[in-house]
């Protein structure tokens, strides 16, 4: 028994001195392990008389029972330690001022349109909305584009599998629809998105357009070429800048017209940019959208938002718009 108590004695001290876990499994195996004093007193119970073996059994027992629950005390307070050496590394202070999220800002295009809103809006322009998603008649047929036109091809037009909807190719719908439920004078634009399978670096499958409607009495090809020259020079904030149109077909217009602006001078050297397509609404068109065209006339006008803002913003690739790169969104913040 005096044996069996000094172990005891010797694991509490050997176990206390421990500083790690590694350390405390070493010492472990000093008292419990293969070759440890206490399996050494065990494997030699058989070498003892019968009469012995179970009163010395049992002591053995209880002082391994003694061992283990000093390990498992020193185990436990080890484990306690480093618990609170990691709570008191990793701590936060909770007394210091949160990160501020920095503020978010309009996308160019948001930016851009809510521009051309505002020009137009001080022109006596409203703005026209209608659904991204258009059938047949809206897209194609009330603007006089026939089932033989190009745009109708499946290499230029995203359709609807099994109905007659496609993503809308371009604004003009909204002027339709517009003029049916409007009477004379009507003046809006016709600002969103629209979808076109094409994909370059001045061409995406989705951009923007913003496209105008006047109809009234007498409105003419002079209407237009000043309207669109005093938006031109608001918008990219330039007196100098001209317009010309040069003769072009639409199947909604005639005459139809393609929109120059002259955007750099170099002595006599002048620089035009296209930046639209233009014309006197064609009559069918005013019929389709229960209009008298012996009464009224009107002009219409399509432009890429998307371009507009690369010019107004020096971007060089419209793709650029639409990758989600912080770091460029950030400098039109």
């Amino acid at each position: 028994m005096q044996e069996l108590d000094r172990i005891v004695a010797d694991a509490e001290v050997a176990f206390a001195a421990c500083a790690t876990a590694p350390d405390l499994e070493q010492a472990k195996a000093r008292f419990l392990g293969k070759a440890g004093a206490l399996t050494e007193l065990l494997k030699g119970l058989g070498k003892l008389p019968p009469e012995e073996k179970p009163r010395a059994g049992a002591a053995i027992n209880e002082a391994k029972t003694r061992v283990e629950v000093l390990l498992a005390g020193r185990r436990e307070a080890l484990l306690a330690a480093e618990l609170e050496s990691r709570l008191a590394a990793e701590s936060i202070d909770v007394t210091l001022p949160g990160r501020r999220q920095s503020a978010g800002g309009l996308h160019p295009i948001t930016r851009a349109q809510a521009h051309i809103e505002r020009l137009f809006a001080s022109m006596g322009f409203s703005v026209a909305d209608g659904p991204e998603i258009e059938n047949d008649f809206y897209n194609f047929t009330a603007l006089r584009m026939f089932p033989n036109h190009p745009s109708r091809s499946m290499q230029d037009t995203f359709y609807i599998a099994g109905s007659d909807k496609v993503l809308r190719t371009h604004t003009s719908p909204v002027q339709i629809r517009h003029m049916q439920s409007h009477t004379p004078p009507i003046r809006v634009i016709c600002p969103g998105r629209v979808y076109r399978v094409d994909h370059d670096a001045t061409h995406s499958p989705m951009f923007h357009q913003i496209e105008g409607l006047w109809v009234d009495e007498g409105i003419s090809l002079a209407d237009l070429k000043g309207t669109i020259t005093q938006f031109c020079r608001a918008f990219f904030e330039r007196e100098d800048i001209e317009i010309r149109f040069r003769p072009s077909y639409f199947p909604f217009v005639e005459p139809g017209v393609e929109i120059d602006m002259v955007w750099e001078r170099k002595g006599d050297e002048v620089k035009f940019l296209e930046i639209g397509g233009a014309g006197v609404v064609h009559p069918d068109v005013l019929r389709n959208g229960k209009i008298d065209p012996e009464r009224h006339s009107g002009f219409a006008f399509g432009m890429g938002l998307d371009r507009l803002a690369m010019l107004k913003y020096g971007v060089n690739d419209l793709r650029l718009f639409f990758e989600n790169d912080l770091k460029f969104l950030r400098q039109f913040r």
